[in-house]
């Protein structure tokens, strides 16, 4: 168990935390949330030991051991795969090495005898005899391949680092396990094994996640951080959501039958108060207008961006028609003779792990990228707007806010511009900030503002969840939901995919996978548990 004691975080004036008394217990997975700079990722610091607080206490039950998932990508080039799960428990790893040093000796001595066994038997009371074993299970569930067990981390890329330092925090059973964003990076094997991972650990973890499927699948609490108090609320994500909304809409309803007695009290004494045979009666109704109290009603910290694309004109039936589409790049060929037809009421997710493909795709259906071979012709009533990966270019200028969002629109008026900015929580002096030193997650919604202001009726997304918190998430999500147009979009947030799109294309080794599905449909698929069996245009299934 891991508990805190009036714990008290001041940055300056600011008090991030104020007298936090929280209490984590065994078998249970707490999803801590919260507003973007609400203090997550420094809550865990505080709980992990990285961080001291102002004041208070972070008490653990003695004898347990705490893990944590390492940021530092970089922190264990110098040592092999293996080694680097086995530190995950410090203890363990440092007998290992005192052994080998001491077995390493030319002049062995009486007294090294007694140190080896003493670590001998320690060694084994905590099980060191299946370190390896149980690290190589932990990296090959996660998708380390046997292979690479033995490389020296600094040659490993970035995506399997990750893995491998999410394996260290994963090994040994540790009693309290506490996860920042530990779905970030993996691909949909890794974050399907990690979910079942937690949903069978026996011990507390502690989880900062965006992904809300994550959240409700592994989570038994959720621990909610608003105006530097935690408050612990029993269910996962959407248990929590749909009951702190309807909380709030019980008070706000009890709230309005109180004004409309206090107005009804209020008419009554100024209606009767200079009535003689009346003002008794009127003196009793002032004193039950005293007595009534309005519950305070505090709203969330959390601010939600109001996103609504409104495309110009309807779109018609003739929307996208690729034929024979390929594209080779670096030697790789990554597209390969990919046909399809987008008709006008779908809204396409593109999944799987070729990242590359994804976007590559994207670039040529929004004019960036020429193909090698093929076509693809859009149909004469439609707009594309097109919101790509990687939007360095986008912001390599001098320009504040309005003015790079007003270059785009139409309508070259600044208060209609700033309308758009502010529906994206861009409020007052944010409007004169530089766009090249905007936080990824402000980047997002000026490309958001972007596509809103251009009412086109196509939508073409390259992984717009990245950099956004769960409030933004979520209102995208209901955004491209309401949206009456034609979407193709590539996410890694599952219910984001499984809520908005009505069809899944999976490219794999540069051909299509198409089916009309849900998400979820499509996963439980019986092509999915087979090898998967890749096609063209020639021989899709009839329903396409």
């Amino acid at each position: 168990m891991i508990s805190t004691s009036n714990v008290t975080l001041r940055i300056g004036k600011k008090a991030l935390f104020e007298d936090v008394n929280i209490k984590f217990t065994e078998g249970n997975c707490y999803g801590l949330i919260g507003a973007n700079g609400a203090g997550k990722s420094t809550f865990l610091k505080i709980l992990s030991g990285q961080l001291e607080p102002t004041k208070g206490d972070v008490i653990i039950t003695p004898g347990e051991r705490l893990s944590f998932l390492q940021q530092d990508h970089f922190k264990y080039d110098e040592y092999s795969v293996l080694d680097t799960v086995i530190m995950g428990n410090a203890r363990l790893y440092e007998i290992m090495k005192e052994k080998d040093a001491i077995y390493a000796k030319e002049d062995f001595t009486e007294e090294d005898g007694l140190k080896a066994s003493e670590l001998e038997g320690e060694f084994a009371t905590m099980n060191g005899w299946e370190a390896e074993s149980d690290a190589a299970t932990l990296l090959n569930g996660l998708g380390i391949e046997t292979d690479l067990h033995y490389a020296i981390m600094k040659d490993l890329n970035g995506s399997q680092k990750v893995k491998v330092l999410l394996a260290q925090a994963l090994f040994g059973n540790p009693d309290i396990l506490l996860l920042d964003e530990p779905t970030n990076h993996l691909d949909l094997d890794a974050i399907s094994w990690l979910e079942e991972f937690l949903i069978n650990f026996e011990n507390t973890v502690i989880v900062v996640s965006h992904d809300r499927y994550f959240l409700n699948k592994v989570c038994t609490h959720i621990a909610d951080i608003d105006y530097a108090k935690i408050q612990l609320y029993a269910g996962n994500y959407d248990f929590w959501y749909e009951s702190s909304q309807l909380l709030i809409r019980q008070m706000k309803e009890a709230n309005r039958k109180k004004e409309e007695k206090i107005k009804e009290l209020q008419e009554f004494i100024s209606r009767f108060s200079a009535n003689a045979s009346k003002s008794k009666q009127a003196t009793s109704r002032k004193r039950a207008l005293e007595k009534i109290q309005l519950d305070d009603i505090k709203p969330s910290s959390r601010k939600y961006p109001y996103i609504d694309f409104r495309p110009n004109r309807d779109i018609g039936n003739e929307v996208l028609t690729v034929e024979n589409l390929s594209k080779t790049i670096d030697g790789v060929k990554v597209l390969d003779n990919l046909s399809f037809i987008v008709g006008h009421e779908d809204k396409i997710a593109f999944v799987g792990g070729d990242e590359l493909a994804k976007t590559t795709l994207f670039k040529i259906l929004a004019g960036e990228m020429e193909p090698d071979e093929g076509t693809y012709k859009w149909g004469v009533t439609t707009s594309q707007a097109y919101f790509p990966k990687d939007s360095t270019k986008e912001f390599d200028c001098e320009d504040i806010i309005v003015d790079w969002l007003t270059q785009y629109s139409e309508i070259k008026d600044a208060t209609y511009v700033r309308g758009f900015l502010g529906r994206m929580l861009f409020a007052g002096e944010d409007g004169v900030k530089k766009v090249k030193v905007l936080s990824g997650g402000e980047k997002v919604r000026c490309l958001l503002s972007k596509m809103m202001i251009s009412g086109s009726n196509v939508l073409i997304l390259d992984e717009p969840t990245n950099h956004l918190d769960m409030e933004s998430i979520t209102a995208l999500n209901n955004g491209l939901i309401k949206f009456p147009g034609v979407v193709l979009f590539a996410s890694h947030d599952h219910q984001f995919v499984q809520t908005t799109a009505n069809r899944i294309m999976e490219i794999v080794n540069g051909h299509l996978i198409d089916k009309i599905t849900t998400y979820d449909e499509y996963l439980e698929s019986d092509e999915m548990a087979r090898k998967r069996t890749v096609y063209t245009m020639e021989d899709q299934p009839e329903d396409n």
